[in-house]
């Protein structure tokens, strides 16, 4: 099983949406929230960069985005939580693999999952970042990457994800995707083949009792 992190394990999208508008604000490329929220959540920073590039019409800097790194760990010491039942979810999986993958860096995704509380859940071995791969999400290298290290075929993997550029990665990599929409994004963004679409984290197990060989 492969939990995508931020939206699906911590609840950080909303602050990442609000901080993303003071920085491209700040670069003299404003997008709206809304924009935010449809071109960026659950992307990678190469998508993120192009993006912004792109309504600039020049290029960045390598590393430009450390200047504002001190807004989002303003952010999310403030205000970071667990998704609610999240914590619960873990703890009822038992013996059943799970692992985190997600676009953020290894220092982000522990940082996210200490904040929370949420960091014994998941030691190093089951921490997987798009640094590992060549390609992020929405292409699958991440979430093969995972399935190989943790020795588990894809097609026997269940992935947690709650945008669309992560469930497209899920379908790309044979895995069957659960796409949690009780977050920032809406449960027709996320529909699609081989994804069961919910908004109530506390019935992940339930959900995933019916998936035949889940892993």
């Amino acid at each position: 099983m492969i939990f995508d992190c931020d939206g699906v394990l911590v609840d950080s999208e909303r602050l990442c949406v609000q901080v993303d508008a003071r920085i491209t604000a700040d670069l003299g490329c404003p997008f709206s929230e809304a924009e935010i929220l449809e071109k960026f959540v659950g992307s990678s920073h190469e998508v993120y960069t192009a993006a912004i590039e792109e309504r600039l019409g020049r290029r960045l800097e390598a590393g430009w985005l450390d200047a504002y790194e001190h807004l989002y760990l303003a952010a999310f010491e403030a205000e970071l939580v667990a998704v609610d039942g999240i914590a619960d979810v873990l703890t009822r999986l038992g013996a059943t693999p799970f692992c985190v993958a997600s676009n953020g860096r290894h220092q982000d995704i522990r940082r996210s999952l200490g904040l929370t509380s949420l960091a014994h859940h998941f030691d190093d071995s089951r921490i997987f970042s798009a640094t590992d791969v060549a390609l992020g999400k929405p292409a699958p290298d991440l979430f093969l990457h995972a399935a190989r290290s943790l020795g588990v075929p894809p097609e026997r993997c269940a992935v947690i994800e709650d945008s669309p550029y992560g469930v497209q990665a899920a379908r790309a990599a044979g895995m069957r995707a659960f796409g949690y929409c009780g977050g920032l994004t809406r449960a027709e963004r996320l529909a699609g083949p081989g994804t069961v679409v919910f908004d109530d984290m506390g019935a992940l197990p339930e959900l995933l009792g019916c998936v035949p060989g889940k892993g």
